[in-house]
């Protein structure tokens, strides 16, 4: 798939967050179109540590390497406030379209960054963003990769000033729009209606942030050409792992967890491993005469 031809479409494409190859392999499995590699997602499972600008340029560009090689599913980077000023932004596009992304998002947030949806966040000024933007678009080597362009504004400067951040963001060449954590229906319904007819728009859902949780298709009907859950699998999992640490912890045995995981065969046929073992079969060449002496 084609990003930029598929958001010509007017169903919404929803992108499940994804933190390393076997989530985006398992999310691929489900029949997504579309994947989200999360920087929050990376921070809470690589660090185990919170959302704050921790994670490093050159940590998400193996995990980005990690993903293409697994799963040919297009899939959007979040590359924070681009690890830096312009001249960083163009290093990190490189660096993330080589790898195999197929959009790149990038912020309006200072350094270090914050979480869109936690407190006390600061911005660069609008201009600089525009410079950024442009550094992005310029170090693309294909048009194909895109330029998701996220504005923090909401929170630091208000409403009406998120969407002239928005409007400025478009006219320096970003190819999908990110207003980061509307704090109502009507605020999602705003942007839209402002922006709507500059470039695709992307909604953000996160479970307890500041936006209210809608469906895909509740805000396909608003105007949002994509909506990401990028957190969601790791809050899944995190208190999946919880429930199964306690009980192991008090049971000394997986036996009263097994029927809420895998056993060992049945993980091996999620992750592919008798076909990996046939195909390596293939090139196995039988021991001659001639080999032995």
């Amino acid at each position: 798939m084609r990003l930029r031809e598929r958001l010509q479409d007017k169903r919404p494409v929803v992108a499940p967050g994804v933190y390393d190859a076997l989530t985006a392999s398992i999310a691929t499995d489900a029949g997504f179109e579309l994947l989200y590699l999360s920087g929050a997602a990376i921070a809470y499972t690589r660090l185990g540590r919170p959302d704050i600008g921790l994670v490093s340029m050159n940590e998400v560009a193996d995990t980005i390497a990690l993903v293409r090689d697994r799963v040919p599913t297009p899939f959007i980077v979040d590359a924070d406030n681009g690890y830096g000023n312009a001249l960083n932004v163009e290093r990190t596009v490189r660096t993330f379209e080589r790898a195999g992304a197929t959009a790149i998002q990038l912020e309006d947030q200072t350094m270090p960054k914050r979480c869109g949806h936690l407190r006390d966040k600061s911005l660069i000024t609008a201009g600089e963003m525009v410079g950024k933007v442009k550094a992005a678009v310029d170090a693309r080597v294909s048009e194909d990769t895109l330029i998701v362009a996220r504005t923090d504004a909401v929170a630091v400067e208000g409403f009406e000033r998120a969407i002239d951040r928005a409007r400025a963001y478009a006219e320096a060449g970003a190819d999908i729009l990110f207003v980061e954590a509307p704090r109502s229906e009507d605020q999602l319904k705003a942007v839209t209606a402002a922006l709507g007819g500059m470039r695709p728009l992307l909604a953000n859902m996160v479970e307890g942030g500041d936006t209210p949780i809608s469906s895909a298709d509740e805000l396909g009907a608003l105007g949002f050409s994509i909506v990401i859950f990028p957190g969601g699998i790791v809050r899944a999992l995190a208190r999946h792992a919880q429930d199964y640490y306690r009980s192991l912890a008090t049971n000394g045995s997986n036996r009263p967890f097994a029927d809420r995981m895998f056993d060992f065969t049945n993980l091996n046929a999620l992750i592919g491993t008798p076909e990996m073992l046939e195909r390596g079969r293939a090139y196995e060449t039988p021991d001659t005469e001639e080999d032995v002496a």
